[in-house]
Parts: C-alpha cells; sequence; structure tokens
C-alpha cells in the first residue's frame, strides 16, 4: 500500500512546484541541493520519507545537463531512502527532439535520456506534451502523458477572436492543431516548413485560406522563436488580418524574445512548464498561463490509484 503523498522539486523551477503543492494543500518537500566548487552536484532529502508516495518535479530546462543530472541524482537519494513509489514529474522533457535518427551516425538522445531516468530510481513518468508521442515507448515504466490543451483552450476562447483559424507550423503538429481547431470549430490551415540548419527554418508555403483571418499558431515548443517569426511574414502575406500564437514549452533561448517583440505577432500564449517570469517581464506580447492545477490534478489522481485519463484531452 502507498503512503503519504509527498511533493518534492529540484531547482530547476520552484515557482511551479510552489503552485503544485498549493493546489494539493501540501508543503513543498525539504530536500538540499547545492553544486561543490568543481560543480559536481549534492543532494540531501530533509525529511523521512520511508513508505512514502514521491512525486519530484523537475523541469529539464536551462542549464539542462545539470537539471538531468540533478533529477537523476534526486531519484536515486529517494530510492536509496526507502520510498514507496517515485514518480519523475517532468513538465518539459529536454532532449525530446531527438527521438529518431534522421541523418546516419547520430544518437536517439530521448531514448537514452528515458533509460538514464529509469535506471535513476522513477518508477513513473509524468509529463506534459512531449514533442513526438512515441518518445513514451522510450520509458521502460509507465508514462502518464498529460496535454495543455484545455489551458490553452480556456485562454483562446477568453481573447473571443473572430473568424479565427488554427495554424500548425509543421507537419508534425498537425494533430495538436487540429484537435484544438475541433474543439473551437475554427479553420485549419498549415505551414510547409523546410528546415535548413539546426534552430533555422524557412517557411515556403502556406496550406489553407487565412486571407482575412485571425490566424493563431499553436506550437509544442518556442526555442529560438525562428520558425514563429517566419511564419508570421507567411500569414500575413497570404492577407491573415491578426496573427497570434501559442507556445507549451517557452524554451526562449538566444534572440526569441527580441524576435518575438519585433514581430507582428499580437499575442503569445505561453505555459509555466518552463520558468517564464522573467521573460513575461522581458516582453509585453507574452501572456502567462499556468499548467499547475493540471500536474496538481495528476497527481492527486495518480496517488489515489484514480483514472487520469479525462485529463488526455
Amino acid at each position: 500500500m502507498l503512503g503519504e503523498l509527498k511533493v518534492f522539486g529540484g531547482r530547476s523551477h520552484p515557482a511551479l512546484v510552489s503552485e503544485i503543492c498549493d493546489y494539493l494543500g501540501l508543503s513543498v518537500g525539504q530536500v538540499e541541493a547545492y553544486n561543490f566548487s568543481d560543480g559536481e552536484t549534492f543532494c540531501q532529502i530533509r525529511e523521512n520519507v520511508r513508505g512514502s508516495d514521491v512525486f519530484v518535479v523537475q523541469s529539464l530546462t536551462a542549464p539542462v545537463n545539470d537539471n538531468l543530472v540533478e533529477l537523476l541524482i534526486m531519484l536515486d537519494a529517494f530510492k536509496r531512502s526507502s520510498a514507496s513509489r517515485v514518480t519523475a514529474v517532468l513538465p518539459y522533457y529536454a532532449y525530446s527532439r531527438q527521438d529518431k535518427k534522421d541523418k546516419p551516425r547520430v544518437p536517439i538522445t530521448a531514448k537514452l535520456v528515458a533509460d538514464l531516468i529509469s535506471r535513476a530510481g522513477a518508477d513513473r513518468i509524468l509529463t506534459m506534451d512531449l514533442h513526438a508521442s512515441q518518445i513514451q515507448g522510450f520509458f521502460d515504466v509507465p508514462v502518464d502523458h498529460l496535454f495543455a490543451a484545455p489551458v490553452l483552450l480556456e485562454a483562446i476562447r477568453e481573447l473571443q477572436i473572430p473568424d479565427l483559424m488554427i495554424v500548425s507550423p509543421d507537419a508534425g503538429g498537425v494533430e495538436r492543431a487540429r484537435a484544438i481547431a475541433k474543439r473551437l470549430e475554427a479553420g485549419l490551415a498549415i505551414l510547409d516548413k523546410r528546415r535548413v540548419a539546426p534552430n533555422e527554418a524557412e517557411v515556403m508555403n502556406v496550406i489553407g485560406d487565412v486571407e482575412g483571418r485571425s490566424a493563431m499558431i499553436i506550437d509544442d515548443i518556442i526555442d529560438t522563436a525562428g520558425t514563429m517569426t517566419k511564419a508570421v511574414e507567411a500569414l500575413k502575406a497570404k492577407g491573415a488580418a491578426r496573427v497570434l500564437a501559442a507556445g507549451i514549452h517557452a524554451v526562449l533561448s538566444g534572440p526569441a524574445l527580441e524576435r518575438i517583440q519585433k514581430s507582428g505577432f499580437e499575442t503569445v500564449l505561453i505555459t509555466n512548464t518552463t520558468p517564464i517570469a522573467d521573460k513575461v517581464a522581458a516582453c509585453d506580447k507574452l501572456r502567462p498561463l499556468s499548467v499547475a492545477p493540471l500536474l496538481g490534478e495528476a497527481i492527486r489522481r495518480i496517488h489515489e490509484n484514480s483514472s487520469v485519463s479525462s485529463l488526455f484531452v
């Protein structure tokens, strides 16, 4: 039988951990983590977890490798502290874009990271909007894969956008965009994107009639925002009256904030699967949305062994 529910967090996203615990009516679990002068990570659980049902929240954001290693060390610490079950909660799963061999002699790093997390001691995984759904199969433990769609749908409806057209930024995002378009009873368009180099893309064509419409681009990851800003130009060239966007994982690295600020976007919705407070403060086109209630409810249901499927919108 599972013991007391306890939620701990690494150092990658303490604000989200606090929000999740507030939703659950829990105190954040006490854990000490720091780096030695040479960069090594140290972790100590500062409360008894023997027999507890432990959830470790760690978003694999920048610095990605440091946060990944910290997660692995924390999982090992909980296992060695005799927790009855340890669930790794990964709001943003890094390396998800390296999910296949698309050229000779390259790794499948998404699988490697999955193996590391499983071997470190995770009994199950709770994550959100993986870049490719098949990554669930890379883990040798159960995976609960949530979607931020309910949060995005509510925010888009509040905007009351007339003549709405949902736009997928590439062929890989069509399923996500189609599902949201269906629920909003909106049209669907697709951008034909050709990637010329890592983090560099050129939009070649717009599939669908966006003339005079309000175009809302839906993407899972906004990294350097290169794809997004080129998409604005393509949609405007095809006569779109307004262009908005929604991104689930706001990585926003390099020139992303500057690009968005200078772009033709009216509003860009982003969720807090990654730390976004400083980014929102630096760019007034960003509108933050919280996934803490969604993750918190999933944690509660997993702990109670009740159905999580109703959250898989």
